[in-house]
């Protein structure tokens, strides 16, 4: 696992911070005496939700197209934000249409950034209902919901001297994070990239310009005309791989070659992966009603979509490690009834401590979660 560096942005000074302890002391008991039954950081909230709101916020304050379907969103983040380190990600919780849907996202912002400013690169889901929100509707001035960056799909404090990146589509969101803030001091780095068509390359021109100028070398596969990329093509394309320490990010086809490839190698410890969303055989799609007991609400759960889609369309926010089941952080205990693992069909019932991954598991009938 790697050591996380220190966290990127600082926060700013504390409001009040310029008033002696007791002095503010007293204005906030005089404010609470004032605006009961309300507390003063409601009606501030309301005002500079950034500063005084109850949850962490950011605003948009700019979006800069990346792709005909991907566009990168600089968020201004309130006080609470504690920073980030390059290849993590932040959960974003984005109102559509009255209701509040979460979603993660990869921060791809470099050092240069703003002060007090992040960015997350969204690519266009055919029916997505977020991503088509944020890619096409979303601006400047709006405000999202955010949770603190986690992850650690990350370089390690001092890099390894041969890198390799391995990418396929917005995989290299979380790639760019690390290429933006460690060119510097990364010593041999090749970066092995994915996309359809040239133009459908997300951080196209920043990647050729890192390759140009940093050294990075740089090998794009336009499947359009190139075709699938075969990891055992990586013998000719990258003929040191297994001498290299190895960050992969993308479709699940891919990962799951490569996963294996280095595997068989003997290589796996050299081998770090970031999967967005597992691959999933839905073997029934009988799904039941699910209770997540501590945000006391009830849904009605299909049986081919994970608990984790179905609590976070409900306005649930769950806990999402690595977001896809390999870390176990979406881990919950199920009190009562059964799930149904959708990549092979086993059904897990709850009971005596069981805990499941929500993000892998859909209701098979009613039952409850502890979430």
């Amino acid at each position: 696992m790697a050591v996380p560096l220190p966290s990127l942005i600082s926060p700013g000074p504390r409001a009040g911070g310029g008033l002696p302890a007791q002095m503010r002391g007293g204005l906030l008991r005089a404010a609470r005496a004032a605006t009961t039954p309300l507390l003063p950081s409601d009606y501030l909230g309301m005002i500079a939700p950034l500063t005084f709101g109850a949850d962490l916020q950011g605003r948009i304050v700019a979006r800069h197209p990346e792709t005909p379907d991907a566009t990168t969103l600089v968020i201004r983040v309130g006080r609470k934000w504690r920073g980030h380190v390059p290849g993590q990600y932040v959960r974003v919780g984005v109102d559509v249409d009255g209701v509040r849907y979460w979603r993660a996202y990869s921060l791809t912002h470099g050092p240069d950034a703003r002060r007090g400013t992040i960015s997350i690169t969204v690519k266009r889901l055919p029916g997505g209902r977020v991503s088509e929100h944020l890619v096409d509707r979303a601006g400047p001035g709006d405000l999202l919901v955010l949770d603190q960056a986690t992850g650690d799909f990350t370089l390690p404090t001092v890099p390894p001297g041969r890198i390799l990146f391995l990418t396929a589509g917005s995989g290299i969101t979380p790639v760019i994070a690390m290429l933006r803030h460690h060119v510097w001091h990364i010593q041999d780095v090749v970066v092995v990239h994915s996309a359809p068509r040239p133009e459908d390359v997300v951080f196209g021109p920043d990647l050729r310009a890192l390759a140009a100028e940093n050294g990075i070398h740089l090998i794009e596969r336009h499947t359009d005309t190139d075709g699938m990329l075969d990891v055992a093509e990586l013998d000719d394309l990258v003929p040191d791989w297994r001498f290299r320490e190895t960050w992969a990010c993308g479709p699940t086809a891919l990962l799951d070659a490569a996963a294996a490839h280095w595997e068989g190698a003997g290589l796996a410890d050299r081998f770090h992966v970031e999967r967005f969303r597992p691959a999933v055989v839905v073997v029934d799609d009988a799904g039941g009603e699910v209770t997540f007991t501590r945000a006391g609400t009830t849904v009605e759960a299909p049986g081919d979509v994970p608990i984790l889609d179905s609590g976070e369309e409900a306005g649930v926010l769950l806990p999402s490690g690595c977001r896809m089941g390999i870390c176990f952080g979406c881990a919950l205990p199920l009190r009562e009834g059964t799930v149904r693992d959708l990549r092979t069909g086993e059904l897990t019932e709850g009971g005596d401590g069981v805990r499941i991954q929500t993000c892998i598991s859909a209701a098979a009938g009613p039952c409850e979660i502890d979430g």
